[in-house]
């Protein structure tokens, strides 16, 4: 069994600082001396490190848009085939679901000068993974992209001495937060309208005489997707189609024919669709899918 752990390491608080890899592996907030994504095997990510990284990348203290690995020669700075939804990439991935925090430790080469440390690496903090997706890369490859925001326990990371002489530990300022906020309405009315039957398979889950069923936006809410919150955005699944969608294991044709599964979404003539919507899902879910 891993002795690996998620989350805090005792003796190592945030702001901690490290000559080298091999200091973090003995300390034991990061598995690997190479590699950027520490892996709990088959269960999730314990911690990444950002030094050097992407191009694709981007940091901005309390949010991070993690580039996955693979997808390059080793030592090259630029990538010249696909990423894959396997190992490290697959792995952080089920951060999103299991809801366990990241370690993120910052190197001296990190892409985003404002927050690498002068020398070494400093261990800044615990982040949770809010979302997902495959994308299209500056090198014209495809990417998967982790969108990483800070934990609420966690201080925003220190600001390089050298451009600010008088910020060399965590900053504890004001936050704002950037939370979307959900209408509960929204969903309610459409499982009425189902009568929480998922659109999916037809199955209508109850459990002592309660019925259970989830609304899944079809164009995900919040940055970069930015899809709205409102009927035609969202359809009505049980929990393991709903996780499908979200994965990407499956979308949906204009038609509302299923596109990688069997049969047709059932929708009732009082529920109206943005098909624009679908079309951007079955955009990612191509893109996901492509060898």
């Amino acid at each position: 069994m891993s002795d690996q752990v998620f989350g805090e390491i005792e003796g190592y608080p945030e702001g901690t600082t490290f000559e080298s890899r091999m200091e973090l592996k003995d300390a034991g907030l990061h598995k690997y001396h190479i590699a950027g994504i520490s892996r709990v095997l088959g269960i999730g990510c314990d911690s990444i490190v950002l030094n050097g990284g992407y191009v694709d990348d981007k940091d901005f203290g309390d949010e991070i848009l993690y580039t996955g690995e693979g997808g390059r020669p080793e030592g090259s700075p630029r990538q010249i085939f696909d990423q894959e939804l396997i190992k490290g990439n697959l792995d952080l991935s089920k951060n999103k679901n299991s809801g366990h925090p990241i370690r993120v430790i910052r190197g001296f080469k990190h892409f985003e000068p404002e927050y690498a440390p002068n020398s070494g690496y400093r261990y800044d903090g615990l982040y949770y993974l809010e979302d997902y997706w495959p994308d299209i890369g500056e090198d014209g490859y495809r990417i998967w992209r982790y969108k990483l925001v800070l934990a609420p326990t966690s201080s925003l990371p220190a600001e390089n001495s050298i451009q600010n002489e008088t910020a060399t530990t965590p900053r504890r300022r004001e936050r704002v937060s950037n939370q979307i906020v959900r209408d509960p309405r929204i969903p309610e009315k459409l499982k009425q309208i189902y009568n929480f039957t998922c659109q999916v398979c037809g199955i209508r889950l109850n459990a002592n005489g309660v019925p259970y069923a989830e609304g899944a936006h079809i164009k995900g809410l919040g940055n970069p997707h930015n899809g709205t919150d409102t009927t035609d955005n969202m359809i009505i699944l049980c929990p393991n189609d709903h996780h499908l969608f979200d994965a990407y294991g499956f979308s949906i044709n204009d038609d509302f024919s299923l596109i990688g599964k069997e049969g047709s979404l059932i929708v009732d003539r009082r529920h109206l669709i943005q098909v624009e919507n679908i079309r951007y899902h079955r955009s990612k879910y191509q893109l996901a899918i492509q060898e």
